[in-house]
């Protein structure tokens, strides 16, 4: 017995030199590695910036070389500069130091889509549908709304001028605006979605710092009015953010103690289960969320937490499947590095990612498609199925709705936009509801004067037709029955807009809500019509049908 014990440690011992000594090679190699492809890349570097023929930028030539190294990785690996850095505040602590103007391209033009409540550009008087033109003496026609948007930040305390054109005022406007700190909130909308003040809704918009807190918040606001029977928490187009928000989230619907992720990197040391903590302030009662493909990340990690729980009804369509962690790593010059080191996991043991993360340009659109067969299934905390490598499968799965060709036409040429501003213009107040037949034909009057056109199906059928008879040399021929072909597709056009105008009416309303309410009415004419809330309030108001669908079911 002893003879065995001894050769049993000896063997221990032994493997523990072998491992040792494999794992110092690898690391002795990896650096000699490294010092030598740097040792190269750097006498290149000299080389080049030295003696090319044309002189060449030093910062420029490295910044091209870094993007090329991180582009052999994942596309959320990436080097952020001293003039980006500011995204950091952003994506970490929810906060920059600007204006207040929300910003974007409409009709070929910069435009103010929406000055934010109670910050320098709202408190002077820039409105939605302002033209910009300069941002102190720099004229912005050729910037993209990103660049302009780093234009309007700075250092808190910093003077800027903004130059505006605006509907109807022949002078262009000049703005004189302090920058200060905008606090990004990360619950945008919180109310009742029902008469009888029975169920909550949360619009949970990003997760950076204090996202937990804010639910937290939220609910126990919705709490102190209400008896609340069930409650919504609204994820979709949620991109995400800190792994800690999330986790914090999640503190507000899970008992303590329990695990809610676990990440896995390569270093074993990083692999790391977190565990919901707290006192939970909603536990035990039905819960929905919303998600759509839009909903990654951190949104994933709760859903994903909360379905294999079973402790909430998923309703929407697939979310993004981004299953990858990023951490920023500070560099040398006030610069960074987000970096991917590791994935996460749910409770189940499973791993949502769907997105190839690698640059791989030979699959389609960067997704890799794996057939059913392949997939692997786990179980939820009731035994339900639910597999890996789609991201999150909803519980009740909605189909995306599909706009006509007539309405992305619309939103492609800003009509709705456009017909704000002028209706802002010429009317002080909106009393006008939903529905309204002399504001529809006000809208399509004024198309008609812009003389939009959109191409249908048949419209585009039918100019393909004559321009390959226009080819074989028939046209003439063939003039008069394209002439009855066409007053068929105008009719087929008139149609489209008699058949659409639920949808118009709804566009052109929120548009025109969003220029004399503040954002939370706009949201709360969103809910009223959102086909999503509708969903997860009747499954809420139906308690048989809510526990059906986190029960086990056997077949």
């Amino acid at each position: 017995m002893k003879i065995w014990k001894r050769s049993y440690l000896g063997i221990v011992a032994l493997s523990l030199v072998v491992m040792t000594s494999i794992g110092f090679t690898y690391y002795s190699d990896l650096f000699f590695q490294i010092k030598k492809s740097i040792t190269i890349f750097s006498d290149v570097f000299r080389e080049v910036s030295l003696n090319y023929v044309d002189p060449v930028n030093p910062e420029k030539i490295m910044e091209t070389g870094i993007d090329a190294m991180l582009s052999t990785l994942d596309p959320y690996t990436v080097f952020i500069d001293e003039s980006d850095n500011q995204e950091i505040n952003i994506i970490t602590r929810g906060k920059y130091a600007g204006v207040g103007l929300e910003v974007g391209a409409r009709g070929g033009n910069l435009v103010v889509i929406a000055p934010l409540d109670g910050y320098p550009a709202y408190r002077k008087g820039v409105k939605a549908g302002d033209i910009i033109l300069q941002v102190n003496d720099h004229k912005v026609t050729d910037l993209s709304p990103e660049e302009l948007q780093n234009q309007l930040r700075g250092e808190p305390g910093t003077h800027l001028s903004l130059t505006v054109k605006r509907y109807n005022v022949e002078q262009p406007i000049t703005f004189n605006l302090v920058r200060e700190v905008i606090v990004i909130h990360n619950v945008t909308y919180y109310g009742y979605i029902n008469k009888d003040k029975t169920i909550g809704y949360i619009l949970l918009s990003h997760f950076s710092e204090n996202a937990g807190e804010e639910v937290k918040q939220a609910i126990k606001k919705l709490r102190e009015t209400s008896d609340l029977k069930g409650l919504i928490l609204d994820l979709r187009n949620n991109p995400g953010g800190l792994l800690s928000e999330a986790v914090n989230t999640l503190d507000n619907f899970v008992k303590p103690g329990v695990e809610v992720v676990r990440i896995k990197g390569r270093d074993p040391e990083s692999n790391t289960p977190y565990y919901s903590s707290g006192n939970p302030l909603y536990l035990n009662k039905p819960l929905i969320i919303l998600q759509n493909h839009g909903s990654a990340s951190a949104s994933e990690i709760v859903t994903g937490a909360l379905q294999d729980l079973d402790r909430a009804v998923i309703v929407g369509t697939n979310s993004f499947g981004k299953g990858l962690v990023q951490v920023i790593r500070p560099l040398s010059y006030n610069t960074a590095l987000k970096i991917t080191t590791a994935k996460y996991y749910t409770p189940s043991g499973r791993c949502i990612q769907a997105i190839n993360y690698t640059h791989d340009k030979n699959i389609h659109n960067g997704k890799i498609h794996i057939p059913d067969s392949l997939r692997k299934s786990f179980k939820t905390k009731n035994g339900r199925t639910v597999y890996n490598g789609n991201g999150i499968e909803p519980d009740v799965k909605l189909p995306e709705g599909n706009e006509s060709l007539l309405e992305i036409a619309l939103r492609q040429h800003s009509m709705y936009f456009f017909f704000a501003n002028k209706y802002v213009s010429e009317h002080k107040n909106f009393n006008i509801k939903l529905n309204n037949d002399s504001l529809f034909h006000a809208f399509k009057d004024f198309i008609d004067r812009k003389k939009f056109t959109y191409e249908t199906n048949t419209g585009h059928l039918l100019n393909h037709l004559r321009s390959q008879l226009k080819q074989q040399k028939l046209l003439k021929q063939a003039e008069v029955h394209l002439d009855s072909l066409q007053k068929l597709v105008n009719k087929q056009y008139n149609l489209e807009f008699e058949r659409e105008a639920p949808e118009i009416n709804k566009e052109l309303y929120l548009e025109l809500v969003s220029r004399y309410q503040d954002s939370k009415n706009q949201i709360k004419f969103e809910l009223k019509h959102d086909r999503y809330v509708r969903q997860a309030v009747q499954i809420l108001q139906n308690k048989r049908k809510y526990h059906r669908l986190l029960s086990y079911v056997k077949n």
